[in-house]
């Protein structure tokens, strides 16, 4: 078993998540009825993503609310582990493969429980000589949904280590600063955005029985 820089990576982050998981745990034992302070914070936050979830997948589809806001709390906070001098495992594709495979397993899963024939019949659409077309069209889902991630977080992570890596010492002080805030931060949050839009809207239309 090879400990690479990306699994170690994994483990810290892992262990960020869990740990604030259990603290927010602890304080929430008891609940107020009137939420203020971390209470009110915490219900922002979950209120928030109910909402996003309810308008990219749909209404039945929010039981599906625990695992994504695990996958959107992951991959935040991967993207943005670039400021915190981590590899971002999100730049690794043997971390956004299995995410976006989640995604297609419940795509096909969901589809076939809510749609059954409809959905098989789909794959046919509008003429079974289009089988192949449409099977490959799903197929490439977890592939694009993956390299989209992957593709976009690598890209940052080598142009930050190529601006260390060849000017003078003196030019890393300030210029690194601005193009971090870019590059891990808004392209991070844009990159969980998307990953996460993408993946409920694809299994909101893949169930939707309308």
């Amino acid at each position: 078993m090879w400990i690479t820089e990306t699994t170690r990576s994994i483990w810290i982050i892992m262990g960020i998540l869990i740990t604030l998981a259990v603290a927010a745990r602890i304080r929430l034992r008891k609940i107020s009825d009137v939420p203020t302070g971390f209470q009110n914070a915490i219900e922002t936050v979950v209120e928030a993503f109910d909402k996003f979830l309810l308008e990219s997948a749909g209404e039945k589809m929010m039981f599906l609310g625990n695992w994504y806001f695990m996958v959107f709390a992951f991959i935040f906070v991967s993207n943005i582990s670039g400021l915190f001098f981590l590899r971002p495992p999100t730049a690794d594709w043997t971390v956004t493969f299995p995410l976006a495979f989640v995604t297609f397993f419940l795509i096909q899963a969901l589809g076939a429980v809510y749609r059954k024939g409809k959905f098989v019949k789909d794959l046919m659409s509008p003429n079974p000589i289009f089988f192949p077309l449409n099977l490959i069209g799903e197929l490439a889902r977890p592939i694009s949904l993956s390299f989209r991630l992957f593709g976009n977080i690598l890209a940052g992570m080598t142009l930050m280590s190529l601006l260390y890596a060849l000017p003078p010492v003196f030019v890393r002080v300030g210029i690194p600063v601005p193009l971090h805030m870019f590059f891990d931060l808004f392209a991070g949050v844009l990159q969980t955005y998307i990953f996460s839009i993408l993946s409920l809207s694809f299994i909101g239309i893949s169930a939707a029985t309308d």
